[in-house]
């Protein structure tokens, strides 16, 4: 969909050999000593605990940090089939370029998430530079702000994390069927149980298949799941898991519509395609991804484990594509007349690799009156992604508006499918170690320290084997925290932390006198006060927070850092269950700025673009009780003022979208069944819902039409 990034591997390294080495010896020694309280795995249907903080063991209401956790309920009842529609959650998060048929871009606290570095799977890291299903998932963790001692490099909003379904302790036979919009259907089946001696193995097994039919007229496509997992208790302490995933998806995308000169437009027809020309083609995403991991409990307080995991993905990405108005000398929006440059995108064969492997080490340690809870872990990753050339051919090469596009969709334009455009073939390795100590000093004081240290080796050339770079970096990510528990349900904290990014100058020396140059390590920095209840009856969280991270400008033929953006927030959320009623919300402040720069000063106390300076998610569920079973769902999200372009001098509107739904619990020949019947979007409002910048140009994506979505999952 336009020019892509990626990294590299082949082989896993010897360390990863040493690990794998590792399970194997360690299966055969512990599982005999050991005589210690089970290791057991168990369907979970609330997560209180996000293993992606890095204190996975410890409850969410105790962490002096903001993470979410979204479960299979949540994502079942909202009817979401991709991780954007999942920011109704978290007034956190919201949208960063979210193209119909395309991959998810996120933002977290304003800042958006690097795909190739921001996201794990079963707490291992993953490209999502691809599309990732959410039918064989148990829950998505989301944490917020920096993350340096949880990632090696990434962006500074946060981290998500995919956990997948496991074997459960009960025999599991469920199927769902959903009918949405247009008629997509899904059709989707979940088992699950346990077999052998003393129900030793279990496993558990995800099918999917969808016809999507979207609100965008002629964007319609297929998409495919196959997922299985199984453990094996070896013993009482030790635990051998393994899953693996195989899915497809093929739909046309579509980007966005734009600025119209200098000028706003009113909404657009959500339904108008504009990649919908008689040459266009569908783009294809196929992976496979799996983990294997062994667990071993070392007497009543200590346990390690051994990870390996590996991710294969294989993407053909075709768009006819509208970029700029070159008859007005804009290139990052469309003409005021409505049409636009079209371009032909192609990259087909896209593949992206990447393997990893972990060790970790946990436990308990007292000294004197102090108590340590303590963390060692060893990460190492390779990542191989190699391309073709890409076509990126305006179908008018001279530039004479003969053959615009305009924003009704209505335009027919050529072909240019010569693809001749050199890629960049990219491959990393990476070694990372962790610690971290919770410190107990008495029921109410815990300090919280934590560092990882990060050596990366990252090499690039393009496909035709010219203008090869290579570098190295050794970064260093600490944390601190202070915890104080008020009472048994509430705690205030403070913490203190770094993240850090490493980019390197793209490598056109056309466009860069230091191309391929990497630069300083960009360094991010958060801190955060916060104070957390959690009841029976409530549950509820307040923090501050404030992030700094540096950025570079192209400037003078130069790519260097210049100033920062800061971004000052304050996050609010609570959920309370009383008599029939559920009750679910958040608010999120953002004071967002542009701080610092030389450059181009003039920037400097601006707000970032396509960042709202507030968000709202509110939820409410009611059980009625004339009618057992049956319950009222309604949910609202708000976001508001964001800048267009840099210089605030267009702005998006705020915008308000009601949904509802109806849930019915009941029977079905005796097994028990649910019906869901949804509206997302109620009034069936129109409005732009974000307006990001992406490879220098403006895109608006209007948000979607009134949507009715019914579904039934029954237990067989």
């Amino acid at each position: 969909m336009a020019h892509h990034k990626s990294l590299c591997p082949g082989k896993l390294s010897p360390l990863a050999g040493a690990i794998a080495g590792a399970v194997l010896l360690a299966t055969g020694a512990w599982a005999q000593e050991a005589t210690l309280k089970p290791v057991t795995v168990t369907e979970r249907t609330a997560a209180p605990q996000a293993d992606i903080t890095g204190f996975g063991d410890v409850p969410l209401a105790e962490l002096p940090l903001s993470a979410t956790v979204i479960d299979r309920r949540q994502i079942e009842s909202a009817g979401a089939r991709r991780l954007a529609d999942l920011a109704q959650f978290d007034s956190s998060v919201s949208d960063a370029y979210n193209a119909p048929g395309y991959w998810d871009f996120l933002s977290i606290r304003g800042f958006t998430l690097d795909n190739r570095f921001n996201y794990r799977r079963e707490g291992l890291p993953i490209s999502a530079e691809t599309t990732i299903p959410l039918d064989n998932k148990q829950r998505i963790e989301i944490l917020k702000g920096t993350s340096g001692i949880q990632a090696g490099t990434s962006a500074p909003g946060g981290l998500v994390n995919y956990v997948v379904k496991r074997p459960g302790e009960q025999a599991l036979r469920e199927v769902r069927l959903e009918a949405t919009g247009r008629a997509s259907v899904l059709a989707a089946a979940d088992l699950g149980g346990r077999f052998g001696a003393d129900n030793a193995f279990g496993y558990r097994l995800n099918v999917a298949q969808e016809r999507l039919r979207p609100h965008v007229r002629s964007l319609d496509g297929e998409r495919s799941l196959l997922a299985a997992a199984t453990d094996w208790r070896l013993t009482r302490d030790s635990v051998l898991e393994g899953e693996v995933e195989w899915s497809r998806k093929s739909q046309a995308s579509q980007v966005g519509f734009s600025l119209l000169g200098g000028a706003l437009p009113q909404p657009a027809d959500p339904r108008i395609n504009l990649n919908n020309q008689p040459w266009s083609r569908p783009s294809q995403f196929d992976a496979v991804t799996g983990t294997l991991r062994f667990t071993q409990a070392l007497g009543a307080d200590w346990r390690w484990s051994a990870q390996l995991g590996s991710q294969r993905l294989k993407n053909d990405d075709y768009t006819a594509f509208p970029f700029g108005c070159s008859v007005e000398g804009n290139f990052d929006r469309y003409c005021s007349d409505g049409t636009f440059d079209y371009y032909d995108f192609r990259s087909e064969h896209e593949r992206r690799r990447l393997d990893s492997a972990s060790l970790n080490l946990k436990g308990k340690l007292t000294t004197g009156s102090v108590a340590h809870e303590l963390s060692f872990g060893l990460l190492t990753s390779k990542t191989r992604n190699r391309f073709q050339n890409q076509a990126f051919n305006p179908v008018d090469p001279t530039f004479t508006g003969q053959f615009p596009g305009n924003v009704n969709g209505t335009a027919i334009v050529p072909e240019s499918p010569a693809a001749t455009l050199p890629s960049t073939n990219r491959d990393e390795r990476s070694v990372e170690f962790s610690f971290q100590d919770a410190i107990h000093w008495n029921q109410r004081v815990t300090t919280w320290l934590g560092v990882r240290h990060t050596r990366l080796q990252r090499d690039s050339v393009l496909n035709d084997g010219t203008l090869p770079t290579s570098y190295r970096q050794s970064l260093s990510t600490p944390w601190l925290a202070v915890s104080y528990k008020l009472g048994a349900a509430t705690t205030v904290y403070a913490s203190h932390g770094r993240g850090v990014e490493s980019e390197v100058v793209p490598n056109n020396p056309a466009l860069y006198s230091n191309a391929g140059r990497p630069l300083s390590a960009l360094k991010s920095r958060q801190t955060e006060i916060g104070i957390k209840g959690a009841s029976p009856a409530l549950q509820w969280n307040a923090a501050l927070f404030d992030i700094s991270r540096p950025l570079f400008l192209d400037a003078a033929g130069l790519r260097q850092v210049d100033g920062e953006a800061r971004h000052r927030g304050l996050e609010l959320g609570a959920g309370t269950q009383s008599g029939p009623w559920t009750l679910h919300g958040g608010l999120t402040l953002i004071d967002a700025e542009r701080q610092g720069s030389t450059l181009a000063p003039a920037l400097n106390g601006r707000r970032p673009v396509n960042v709202p300076d507030r968000v709202v998610r509110a939820a409410a569920i009611y059980q009625v009780g004339a009618f057992p079973g049956l319950s009222l769902e309604g949910r609202a999200s708000h976001e508001g003022r964001r800048p267009v372009l840099a210089d605030e001098s267009v702005m998006l509107p705020a915008w308000t979208r009601f949904d509802a739904a109806l849930r019915y619990e009941t029977k079905l020949g005796g097994a028990a069944a649910t019906w869901t019947v949804g509206v997302d979007n109620v009034a069936n409002r129109r409005y732009w819902k974000e307006s990001p910048t992406q490879f220098g140009h403006v895109y608006l994506y209007p948000g979607a039409p009134r949507t009715l979505r019914v579904s039934l999952t029954a237990a067989l």
